[in-house]
């Protein structure tokens, strides 16, 4: 029992970023283009996106990649097939702002970031009967 939950845990690797200075609303639109994409696929995908946020998503999705290489050393990339098993975006700090108004008012703006996490897994072929 113990051994296949560590075969498992093996399997997946996480990539983490904080504090992105990207609106979480529009880090998810990004996010949910590339859930449960194969990850050369989602890397064509992130790359050729107008998204400002798919630069950094990018560059999370081949941090994640780097750390199942590190963690599967024996096994090569090629030869399995990895997506994009859970991606999730959740709000950082808010940086409260003010902007001058009109009449000597000030306005708050809020320069909102995110936290984006990327897990990596092997894709699951289901054999039909």
């Amino acid at each position: 029992m113990a051994e296949k939950m560590k075969a498992e845990k093996k399997q997946k690797a996480i990539a983490i970023m904080r504090d992105c200075p990207t609106s979480p609303r529009k880090m998810r639109l990004v996010a949910d283009i590339i859930r449960g994409v194969e990850i050369n696929k989602a890397l064509g995908i992130l790359r050729y996106s107008k998204k400002e946020a798919s630069i950094r998503m990018e560059k999370l999705l081949k941090s994640a990649i780097a750390n199942w290489e590190t963690k599967n050393e024996s096994e090569r990339l090629e030869d399995t097939k990895l997506c994009v098993k859970e991606v999730f975006v959740d709000c950082g700090r808010m940086l409260k702002r003010i902007q001058a108004a009109p009449q000597g008012r000030a306005h708050r703006i809020r320069k909102r970031s995110n936290h984006v996490t990327i897990v990596v897994d092997k894709m699951v072929t289901v054999e039909n009967k």
